[in-house]
């Protein structure tokens, strides 16, 4: 395996996700991981990740100086060549040639790290500190126009580093720098496929549970139902599904979810919880997101945990809560490093101080397309595994602002609208994800020659691989003109559609 360490970059997901696409299994952790759990796991190679910080800040983000010492392969991206430059006793320049976005890297000399590249490459970079001087025992192999050394190497320390990110598209040999690294330095085999996870997941997780019941959590969505599928085949009838009908549902989603667990996955134990006078009871003039993820987050648990209350009466003692949380929700959430940015709170990353169950996630470690490998490798349904994503807060984050019945209303059928069209154009699976949102502004228009103050809907619809980068979807003129009519003339109280063609980032999919 090849180790990622953190330095909270927004882009650290990414180095072990592109890792993992090569066939070698790679794992992200935090930059202060003690030497001895390093030795644990037993890794062939080391990438330190980019960071938002400068390696001249005070508490600067750093490592054990040792990692470099242990012969294990080191490569060292954007700040993590800083931090090796600063380490080693090269210069490091602070803040004084910025670089951000496309450049182009001169390639004096291939080395091991950058060989099978051109003379002249297409590069990506996003830094303010730069390494301006290394050691005489190490190779300088490229450079920009304000970048003196885009790239380093010392085969017999076996440290590497580029300040460019090779993760990202954008760097288009970024790909070949990575395989370089993984097979011709670390000697890294190709022996990993997602699809071949499944068994190690359900012997993990019947290791972990034992002789215990679980209470899953289920949306109906791809990760929960991945999630949910790995722990029965771990536990059978042990496994206790409910869904939790929050008032912030789509239109017909708890009918499709209980067929989903009944009829078609053949689950015992299907539960469904309406709660929704208890979440929109406390959602009452609440305004602020994060403040929404966390009452809707810790309400799931109050409903679980007295579920549970209920379920041991007839059943027998539950002691964890299964969820469906992949690796996008830890990095949007923070929680993988300590030094990461938080974006957003997610509602089952938010969870109350002192709860009783034992939280078992599977996926924890997995991108949404890594998951829906894995369901189609469990044999769940295609229509089920290609669904679109839908957030835990369901529809409490697409309506900004205060949620009211009213709001509700209006959203759920304006949403309802936009994906039937989807997919009666086709253009649903043509899409990552697509969702309205209701914007609680109001504009005039008019409707039969009167006069009309209504809200205004937002709809849109991205492409993605893992949720972690987004482009809006080049849908058609002429099925965006029947989306919005049939929503204005279908729904009452709108009577202004807009189509978002903002790309992730800089904002995030999701309006909250």
């Amino acid at each position: 395996m090849i180790l990622v360490l953190n330095f909270g970059g927004q882009y650290a997901h990414l180095i072990a996700r592109r890792v993992r696409d090569l066939g070698v299994y790679s794992e992200v952790r935090s930059c202060d991981i003690p030497l001895r759990d390093i030795g644990k796991l037993k890794p062939e190679g080391i990438i330190l990740s980019g960071g938002p910080s400068s390696v001249y800040e005070h508490n600067a983000p750093t490592m054990d100086r040792k990692v470099l010492n242990l012969g294990i392969p080191v490569l060292g991206i954007c700040y993590g060549e800083q931090l090796i430059g600063k380490i080693i006793g090269g210069t490091v320049l602070g803040g004084k040639l910025k670089e951000f976005g496309k450049k182009e890297l001169t390639v004096k000399k291939t080395g091991k790290l950058l060989k099978g590249l051109s003379k002249k490459e297409q590069v990506w970079m996003s830094h303010g500190d730069l390494v301006e001087k290394v050691p005489k025992d190490f190779e300088v192999l490229a450079s920009t126009d304000t970048c003196p050394i885009a790239a380093f190497e010392n085969n017999e320390r076996k440290i590497y580093a580029i300040q460019f990110h090779a993760e990202v598209v954008h760097t288009l040999s970024g790909t070949q720098i990575l395989k370089n690294f993984a097979f011709d330095i670390c000697k890294s085999k190709k022996d990993w496929e997602i699809k071949d996870l499944s068994k190690r997941l359900v012997k993990e997780i019947k290791k972990e549970i034992g002789n215990n019941s679980v209470i899953m959590g289920v949306s109906g969505g791809v990760d929960s139902t991945v999630a949910a599928t790995l722990i029965h085949k771990a536990i059978s009838s042990k496994l206790y599904c409910v869904f939790v009908d929050h008032g912030l549902i789509r239109k017909n989603e708890l009918e499709e979810v209980r067929d989903f667990f009944e009829r078609r996955l053949h689950f015992r134990h299907f539960h469904v919880v309406d709660a929704s006078n208890i979440f929109l009871e406390k959602l009452k003039g609440i305004t602020d997101p994060e403040e929404k993820r966390k009452i809707i987050g810790h309400t799931f648990i109050e409903v679980f945990q007295n579920k549970v209350i209920e379920l041991e009466k007839k059943y027998r003692a539950i002691k964890f809560l299964g969820q469906g949380t992949i690796y996008p929700d830890r990095i949007e959430s923070a929680q993988p490093s300590k030094y990461a940015s938080k974006i957003k709170s997610h509602h089952n990353l938010t969870l109350p101080e002192g709860m009783k169950l034992k939280i078992i996630e599977p996926l924890k470690e997995l991108y949404k397309d890594e998951v829906r490998i894995l369901g189609k490798g469990l044999g769940i349904p295609g229509d089920i595994i290609n669904r679109h994503p839908f957030p835990g807060p369901g529809l409490a984050i697409r309506i900004l602002g205060e949620i009211t019945e009213d709001r509700l209303k209006i959203l759920r059928e304006a949403d309802f609208i936009f994906i039937d069209e989807l997919k009666k154009s086709g253009y649903y699976d043509k899409t990552w994800q697509a969702f309205a949102a209701l914007i609680p502004v109001k504009t005039v228009g008019v409707m039969g020659d009167a006069r009309t103050y209504e809200y205004i809907i937002s709809i849109r619809a991205v492409t993605s691989l893992d949720a972690m980068t987004a482009d809006w979807a080049k849908l058609p003129n002429e099925l965006l003109e029947k989306i919005s009519n049939r929503i204005i003339n279908e729904v009452r109280g709108v009577n202004r559609i807009l189509y978002d063609i903002s790309q992730k980032p800089p904002a995030t999919i999701e309006y909250e």
